[in-house]
């Protein structure tokens, strides 16, 4: 995008998100949300690295570093996806109804609308399942880093669910629809009581 919502400051995009633009909406800012939680287990790691007493835990730190740093990068890409792909929706809705091409085009449309928060999805998800290892490994001094991680990565997939649930409810297309629908389930069912362990977890060491 020309002024992509990846590279502005946070009071920028918070700015843009508040304004009577369309874009960003839910889906970038699940996007964003989603990169901070990738953000503050890297930090986990990276403050935790080089110490002594978690010697034995630098390998897979260094591991999940990778990872988390490249779901960071994928998700802010993710916010600008979201947004160019909710232009054309906005344009299919706006074709008459009598227009012989719109059903086809609005059905197009609603598929690539879908596609970039159910990718965000797939990231938080991965995201919430790293937050419990950086719970694990990391650095006492920084659990409720951790924990934060944990809970803005489900933020992240819960909002991005939606924003796949807005446009599959409108496909005519309903195996389609319904299969993306069925993978969204799961992801959640599986990651959302993780993401909640994690939290509990660490509440309960903080006391």
């Amino acid at each position: 995008m020309e002024n992509s919502f990846s590279t502005m400051t946070v009071d920028t995009y918070s700015q843009a998100l508040a304004s009577k633009a369309p874009v960003p909406g839910g889906g970038g800012a699940a996007a964003v949300c989603g990169a901070l939680a990738c953000a503050l287990g890297c930090m986990v790691g990276n403050l935790t690295i080089g110490k002594a007493k978690y010697a034995a835990n630098e390998p897979r730190l260094r591991v999940l570093g990778e990872r988390a740093e490249a779901l960071r990068r994928e998700l802010l890409l993710l916010s600008d996806a979201d947004a160019a792909a909710f232009a054309p929706l906005s344009k299919a809705y706006g074709l008459p109804k009598d227009d012989p091409a719109r059903e086809e085009t609005l059905e197009r449309c609603l598929l690539a609308a879908a596609e970039p928060p159910m990718e965000i999805l797939r990231r938080s998800c991965e995201m919430i399942r790293l937050s419990e290892e950086y719970a694990a490994l990391g650095s006492v001094l920084l659990l409720s880093d951790a924990g934060c991680a944990a809970a803005l990565a489900a933020a992240s997939a819960k909002a991005a669910a939606l924003n796949v649930q807005v446009n599959t409810r409108l496909m005519k297309n309903r195996s389609r629809a319904q299969a993306m629908d069925r993978e969204l389930e799961s992801l959640l069912a599986e990651a959302l009581p993780l993401a909640d362990k994690v939290y509990r977890q660490v509440a309960e060491a903080l006391k």
